[in-house]
């Protein structure tokens, strides 16, 4: 008898800690879930839109604006070599090596051409300063040599009785500089032998003393014949 009772209890016990069995005990509230409250797509999409076409704009802006700018700079290039001169005739030649839009290269007349440059020897004697301002009232600059073949092509027009003043001078310490800011090299130069050797003479000429043409340091102050050069006209 005592062991019925005792399986009694213990069997209620354990019935009475299974869920659901107890129709008398409080039902658990039900946990509703939080909806995730996500920010709306719309304004950053927008957004991430409005900056790619602003970039993209941007850029096409870049590219147009270089563009426009290198025909500009050509334009004015072409414009600055016209401007200012003293001629009125043309000496051109068909090019088939320029761009699409370029057919002829030209010089003016009574110039000489040579590769990218046209050459002209003014008949008057002047000093250095006086033979650059010379040369630049004519769109020009005096001569800069840029090769041997540069050197050899303008002394086979010159006389070999006269100097000539070249673009190359000394404003000190013998630190020599081409009028068009080409930088001087020292190994490409045409000096005759023990030239230069006057540190007083600051000017540069090219001459034929004796058996060959070269350069010699001259006074800057001495009147002596010129050699202007000036960039080729492209049409």
């Amino acid at each position: 008898m005592a062991s019925e009772i005792m399986y009694a209890e213990v069997k209620f016990k354990n019935e009475s800690n299974s869920p659901g069995t107890d129709s008398n005990s409080a039902a658990a509230p039900e946990v509703k879930p939080t909806p995730h409250l996500s920010k709306p797509a719309g304004p950053t999409l927008l957004f991430t839109s409005l900056m790619a076409l602003f970039l993209l704009l941007a850029i096409s802006f870049l590219v147009a604006f270089i563009f426009y700018f290198q025909k500009y700079s050509q334009l004015l290039e072409e414009n600055n070599a016209l401007r200012g001169l003293n001629y009125t005739e043309l000496s051109c030649t068909k090019d088939h090596s320029l761009k699409k839009d370029k057919f002829w290269s030209c010089c003016p007349k009574d110039w000489k051409p040579f590769s990218s440059h046209c050459y002209f020897i003014p008949t008057a004697s002047a000093n250095w300063s006086e033979s650059e301002e010379k040369c630049f009232s004519m769109g020009a600059h005096l001569m800069v040599v840029h090769s041997k073949e540069e050197q050899d092509f303008i002394t086979k027009i010159l006389n070999v009785h006269d100097a000539y003043f070249i673009g190359l001078s000394d404003p000190g310490h013998r630190q020599w500089r081409w009028v068009d800011q080409t930088p001087y090299n020292g190994i490409a130069t045409f000096w005759h032998p023990g030239e230069p050797n006057n540190d007083k003479e600051q000017c540069v000429i090219v001459n034929h003393p004796r058996s060959s043409w070269g350069w010699n340091d001259s006074p800057c102050s001495v009147k002596q014949k010129s050699v202007c050069q000036r960039k080729k006209i492209y049409v």
